[in-house]
């Protein structure tokens, strides 16, 4: 004999309708939090440290300088031969006091130090310039929006920057005829290359995936003025996705009733 459901069965039935729904949310849509902490370097970014290397300095002169970049923003510049790195920027300040600050300084200095033992054996042979040359040297680690991250590095005098090395594939590239003596003096010395292979894939990158936490939202805020926080865009959407639910739920009261 059939019998009718009644209201108790029929609010059950409403109660696991929404339950139903509102896990079927949630998977979609999940929580800010969550979602801020799945994203990890949704979009492009570079992380660039350009050294500036003086053979001969002026009494009181550092004979080594460093400026630090993310996207082009300055947030640091740091001497060789000092104990701190100095914040010079928002973005300095925002990431000084985490430990990847601190451990910057030891890895620019080693770098400086390597770059002044190369310089004797790069100086161009028919330098006929008044003055000594000063050696710039640009270490890059930039990410792509699918997260992957790949490393480089520049070299030049006097600002003009002559070769380029690819820290992924080994690659170096000439691009003035400067280039040529230090390609020729680097590219088959293995501890040359492992050690810029080593600073830009490995400690570049760390400093990158580590600085970006904090630092994604300011870049994209300065980039976007006009655009609300990420979270707030989180929430709205998961607001949106669950409009439906209620109408859902009514039109099951009226189905079944």
């Amino acid at each position: 004999m059939d019998r009718k459901a009644g209201p108790g069965a029929r609010l059950g039935f409403a109660a696991q309708v929404l339950l139903v729904a509102l896990r079927f949310c949630t998977a979609r849509g999940g929580s800010p939090c969550a979602v801020s902490q799945r994203r990890t370097l949704c979009n492009a970014h570079s992380l660039c440290y350009n050294f500036t290397i003086y053979p001969h300095p002026s009494p009181g002169e550092p004979w080594c300088v460093v400026q630090g970049q993310v996207d082009g923003n300055v947030f640091l510049s740091y001497h060789c031969g000092g104990t701190k790195i100095q914040s010079t920027s928002p973005l300095g300040e925002e990431v000084k006091t985490m430990n990847t600050w601190e451990t910057q300084t030891e890895t620019l200095r080693d770098i400086g130090n390597f770059l002044k033992g190369q310089l004797p054996d790069i100086i161009p042979e028919k330098h006929t310039a008044r003055g000594p040359l000063t050696l710039q040297a640009r270490m890059t680690c930039h990410c792509e929006e699918d997260g992957h991250i790949s490393g480089s590095w520049q070299f030049g005098f006097n600002g003009e920057m002559c070769l380029r090395f690819d820290s992924e594939n080994g690659h170096w590239t000439i691009d003035h005829s400067r280039g040529r003596q230090i390609k020729e003096k680097w590219e088959n010395d293995r501890a040359v290359t492992d050690f810029f292979k080593k600073v830009s894939m490995g400690d570049c990158r760390a400093w990158l995936q580590d600085f970006m936490v904090c630092w994604e939202k300011m870049l994209k805020t300065s980039a976007s003025p006009t655009t609300g926080p990420p979270t707030v865009q989180s929430m709205a959407t998961a607001i949106k996705s669950k409009s439906w639910i209620l109408p859902m739920v009514l039109t099951s009261f009226i189905i079944f009733s």
